[in-house]
């Protein structure tokens, strides 16, 4: 049973759809960058990418070169793909909206340590946490690819860096399964998902949800 947000020691935050709207940002940099090898698989890639949101990039390209395009996986080819795609998002992450109520938020939780714990890649969340003013609400650090969200959890829960009571704010089915398997509390956050009839998904597993951040704080 969740809590009211004032009581929680701990909130963890997906980034994407969470505190940047960059969701639709990075599913079209997804097809983007895999066009060279043709509508077909870049449209494939898209597809996947959405069905396995917060999941990291790694394993999505990885996934394009030998699923979709049944190649032999080559390392310079990934890096290539990978730098492709940071140079697609990254001017976009510095623009894009930033979600109302965080700052309020901050403020009502006080006591609370921060996390950012994404799907992202680390240096470049970290970067643009910093260059957009970010970076100071999330004490407890700004995690993300190329560890899983499984490893970074754990590891800083065995660090005492996520105490409980300790929630995890997300928008994607891999957060929810994330925050299960460290023993979380969970709110899906709808405004900016992409997951596909979340609301019967809600309903069937018993989740809490809310539209955004600034919404989180009435209920």
């Amino acid at each position: 049973m969740n809590k009211p947000i004032t009581e929680y020691q701990t909130l963890v935050f997906d980034c994407d759809g969470v505190v940047l709207n960059s969701n639709k940002i990075k599913t079209q940099a997804f097809y983007d960058v895999a066009k060279v090898y043709g509508h077909e698989p870049a449209q494939a890639l898209k597809d996947y990418h959405v069905q396995n949101g917060g999941i990291s990039r790694f394993v999505k390209f990885e996934y394009l070169l030998t699923e979709i395009l049944k190649k032999q996986l080559d390392q310079t080819e990934l890096k290539q793909l990978l730098y492709n795609f940071a140079h697609e998002v990254k001017k976009a992450l510095m623009t894009c909206e930033v979600a109302e109520g965080l700052a309020e938020l901050r403020e009502q939780t006080k006591h609370a340590n921060w996390l950012i714990v994404s799907g992202g890649d680390q240096e470049e969340l970290r970067e643009v946490f910093k260059a957009r003013g970010l970076d100071h609400y999330f004490n407890g650090g700004i995690f993300g690819s190329p560890d899983t969200k499984d490893t970074i959890l754990a590891r800083e829960i065995e660090k005492g860096n996520i105490t409980r009571p300790a929630l995890f704010l997300g928008d994607s089915k891999y957060d929810y399964q994330a925050a299960q398997t460290a023993d979380l509390d969970f709110i899906f956050l709808t405004q900016w998902t992409e997951v596909k009839n979340h609301q019967a998904w809600c309903l069937e597993l018993g989740l809490k949800a809310t539209s955004n951040l600034a919404t989180l704080q009435q209920d």
